[in-house]
């Protein structure tokens, strides 16, 4: 059971039976400092949207040059935050393809000999 469940138990047990918090607690078998643990709202939703700004106008940017824009705009945040909060926005680069296999992907296919003389080539080996 969930803890937001069990702070509603302890508060119906509270109203109900007319009993204290610390035998509520006891009888749903949670802590009182569970009871009394207040969320935290996420204060970084401003900096979320930034992120998803700069990501959006900046498309080749990875999360260490939006760091570097963030630092200069004047946020005082680290870079840990700043990829964690870009992973967790789906945020990535997309991984280019050597110019090697670029290159070799637009190659045909070349066909073997089915007769002689069909194909001619030089080997340049010693």
């Amino acid at each position: 059971m969930k803890p937001a469940r069990r702070r509603k138990l302890v508060d119906e047990l509270r109203c109900n039976y007319d009993v204290s918090i610390r035998n509520a607690c006891r009888v749903v078998l949670i802590s009182r400092s569970l009871y009394s643990y207040q969320l935290k709202t996420d204060d970084q939703a401003e900096l979320r949207m930034r992120i998803h700004e700069i990501a959006a106008t900046r498309v080749r940017y990875g999360y260490k040059r939006i760091h570097v824009l963030l630092l200069r705009e004047g946020w005082q945040i680290n870079h840990k935050r700043v990829y964690r909060l870009y992973r967790e926005e789906g945020l990535t680069l997309r991984s280019k393809r050597p110019k090697r296999i670029v290159s070799a992907a637009h190659r045909e296919y070349v066909e073997c000999a089915k007769e002689t003389n069909e194909i001619w080539s030089i080997d340049f080996y010693e």
